[in-house]
């Protein structure tokens, strides 16, 4: 199925020039919003800020384990 531009093409239109008869319209340009028949509710940001958090913390972790890791203050491997 392939989707209709937004606008019709003038030259594939019948009816769609300078000199339109009485009682003939263009066809309408397609709507993103037709056909909603409500507010759309946003997501919640709770799960994307709680996950960079926890890969801020991780790589905190990371880079300290490193760096006490290289100064030979604990053995890690």
């Amino acid at each position: 199925m392939t989707a209709t531009p937004p606008d019709p093409d003038p030259d594939r239109t019948p009816g769609v020039s300078a000199d339109l008869q009485p009682g003939e319209t263009p066809p309408d340009s397609g709507s993103t919003t037709e056909g909603l028949s409500e507010p759309q509710r946003y997501p919640s940001r709770t799960v994307p800020i709680v996950t960079l958090v926890f890969v801020a913390v991780a790589v905190l972790c990371v880079i300290g384990f490193t760096i006490v890791s290289l100064l030979g203050i604990v053995k890690i491997f």
